[in-house]
């Protein structure tokens, strides 16, 4: 996931509202979002590169996603970061623990933004400068460095959020992530990737043939059900929509 922009008990039905792009190149294997079957309570797509995923939740309301931290020059880490979010939705470990003990072995991985959620907290962790916290009740944006820098697209992305969730909905939240227009040059940030590439790299919704955003993502966690859209794409346009939606179980697991 290389956008997700969330609100954190800000909606009095909606505890957790999340629009997220997920970027990544075109020829990477990938499954659309399903029901896993070794899981079934866990919702998510999944990398078939190397087995994980960059977003799910669960049946009990249990979310997790995660940002790459962009470091052209950072040599790959030994373990794909995906597995840190299927490896919480398949547990029930709170997630200030689940967090700090991920944290323990973080060299493993590249460099990573993590967000873990139940029905009680969200927390955020990074192997690049954020220890395990818990974050207060608002409306936030994580792109692929730290929560909230002013990168554009992560500006953009948290404005049209705190206007969607005055009366929130999936079509909204698809909406502000197909945001794709570049920010003027002066703005953008300097992350060693040269300055086209940090032009192709700063909308909300990234097109190109080699690399680009594979998939937008509408969640709605309500007191009571859950609502999940993917929109997956192709460097020729959309692909598979799924929509999911079901009534929220009382109680912990995955």
């Amino acid at each position: 996931m290389c956008l997700i922009a969330f609100a954190w008990q800000v909606h009095p039905e909606y505890p957790l509202i999340v629009a997220a792009n997920r970027d990544e190149f075109h020829a990477r294997a990938t499954a659309p979002a399903r029901f896993w079957p070794e899981c079934p309570t866990l919702l998510a797509g999944r990398d078939l590169a190397a087995g994980g995923t960059w977003m799910g939740v669960t049946r009990h309301g249990r979310f997790a996603a995660l940002t790459n931290f962009r470091e052209p020059q950072a040599p790959k880490g030994r373990l794909s970061r995906g597995l840190l979010v299927s490896e919480y939705l398949q547990g029930d470990a709170p997630p200030l623990a689940y967090a700090e003990e991920a944290m323990t072995g973080a060299d493993r991985y590249g460099g990573f933004n993590l967000l873990v959620a139940d029905r009680d907290a969200l927390v955020i962790c990074s192997n690049r400068g954020t220890p395990p916290r818990g974050l207060a009740p608002g409306v936030y944006a994580l792109s692929n460095h730290l929560l909230d820098s002013p990168w554009p697209k992560v500006e953009r992305a948290r404005r049209a959020l705190q206007a969607e969730v005055v009366a929130p909905g999936i079509e909204g939240l698809l909406r502000l992530l197909a945001d794709d227009a570049a920010a003027p040059d002066e703005e953008l940030p300097d992350t060693g990737v040269g300055l086209a590439l940090e032009r192709l790299l700063s909308p909300p919704f990234i097109r190109s043939t080699g690399y680009g955003t594979r998939a937008s993502t509408a969640l709605l966690v309500g007191r009571r059900r859950v609502r999940f859209t993917e929109q997956s794409f192709g460097p020729d346009g959309p692909g598979e929509r799924c929509d999911f939606e079901f009534d929220r179980q009382d109680g912990a697991g995955a």
